[in-house]
């Protein structure tokens, strides 16, 4: 009997020493999240916020995502694709937007606030300089949480989602460019060089990531790219991110002119600090530019660094103002909706996820989850003094509001 015991604890000592399976925990208090993609309404928007393969990745977590019907057609996903990836697709508008949770890409309506469950909460972009102006009171009204993911930023300071747009705008603004200029009402020419013709030159006010991206696309056809900003720190961070030295400059006005003049494009990528874009190229130098020359004004949601620029729209996105060709269509990552929204869904689906392991909104918001920096409103109260002083409203420190629940 006392050997067979002792062989028993022979095999338990072997038996502990065998390497095990890694049991992770569980985070308590994870939340299950009722997710609603409502079809957007504004004029200029293709994009959706959640793509097919994002609801897949969402419902195999547990999660339930409802989404109107034709809500992806602009970036063509069909309601078959979102039904087939576990989504429900739902015919009543109202009913996506009764969703404890609703994800958009543009700033809600104010039919739409009104159709949204008291206490929900929302993530679109701010959008401020366009939304309607009762629309903040209506949602307050409402108790809604809202979460601007154009003011989310990571531990690194970085903007992740606007970052993914300004790099596709930066993109895009070169291939709409070299259309123009290759169109029979313009120059019939070709954005770049080839051995033996004189390169295309290319001005790019402005040293962000738009204009990092639009230097880097228009190098890549061979175009010739001279950069303005006025903060010369961006000015050596592009030199160093594009992998060789290119036309660098401060704006002055007179050098600034000078380039314009021999400019076949100009993408205009100045933002600025404030709420409106610097205006950095008047009229006249506008009309010393060479005639079918084409300025893309991405900035035109903010005003526009031109000043004969104005906004105009995906049906009719050009005009011709002192002979040079304009192009002033904001949001231009929506010309592009499909990659567009892959860009959005591939970083808002791991945050929405994350949201859910946190235990749900107020949980997160808590925590140090990357969405508590795009807290602008929370349980109906304005937590963002910027808005806040934009809008003449009141507002409360968000520590001390999450102090009080």
């Amino acid at each position: 009997m006392d050997s067979q015991r002792e062989g028993i604890k022979a095999l338990a000592r072997e038996a502990a020493l065998i390497p095990k399976e890694e049991l992770l925990q569980v985070k308590a208090g994870s939340s299950d999240l009722v997710i609603g993609i409502p079809k957007e309404t504004s004029l200029q928007e293709k994009r959706v916020a959640i793509t097919p393969e994002a609801v897949a990745l969402l419902v195999a977590h547990g999660h339930q995502v409802v989404v109107e019907t034709g809500a992806g057609e602009l970036s063509y996903y069909s309601d078959i694709d979102y039904s087939e990836s576990g989504a429900k697709i739902e015919h009543d508008r109202k009913e996506v937007l009764q969703a404890g949770l609703v994800m958009k890409v543009e700033p809600p309506s104010l039919e739409e606030v009104g159709m949204m469950s008291t206490g929900a909460t929302l993530i679109s972009a701010l959008q401020l300089s366009v939304q309607n102006e009762n629309l903040l009171e209506a949602m307050s009204k409402k108790k809604i949480t809202a979460i601007a993911w154009d003011y989310i930023r990571n531990k690194s300071g970085i903007f992740p989602l606007v970052r993914a747009m300004s790099e596709i705008a930066g993109n895009t603004s070169i291939l709409k460019a070299g259309e123009l200029l290759a169109a029979t009402d313009g120059r019939s020419a070709m954005l770049g060089g080839i051995s033996g013709v004189r390169p295309s030159t290319v001005v790019i006010i402005g040293a962000g990531t738009v204009g990092e991206f639009a230097a880097r696309a228009a190098m890549g056809l061979g175009a010739q790219v001279k950069i303005f900003d006025n903060r010369q720190h961006r000015l050596v961070r592009i030199q160093q991110s594009l992998g060789r030295r290119v036309w660098t400059s401060t704006i002055q006005p007179s050098v600034l002119d000078e380039a314009l003049r021999s400019a076949d494009v100009a993408i205009g990528a100045l933002r600025g600090e404030g709420s409106r874009s610097p205006m950095v190229v008047s009229e006249p130098m506008v009309s010393a530019m060479s005639k079918k020359s084409v300025v893309i004004d991405v900035c035109i949601d903010r005003g526009g660094c031109f000043e004969t620029s104005r906004l105009t729209s995906h049906e009719n996105p050009t005009y011709t103002e002192l002979g040079v060709i304009h192009y002033c269509v904001p949001n231009l990552a929506s010309c592009v909706s499909r990659t567009a929204s892959e860009a959005l869904s591939n970083i808002i689906a791991p945050m929405l996820l994350s949201i859910a392991s946190d235990g749900g909104i107020e949980s997160a918001v808590r925590s140090a989850n990357i969405i508590r920096s795009g807290v602008y409103m929370f349980k109906g109260t304005l937590t963002h003094s910027g808005i806040a002083e934009e809008r003449g409203m009141a507002f409360k420190d968000l520590d001390l509001l999450l102090a009080a629940y």
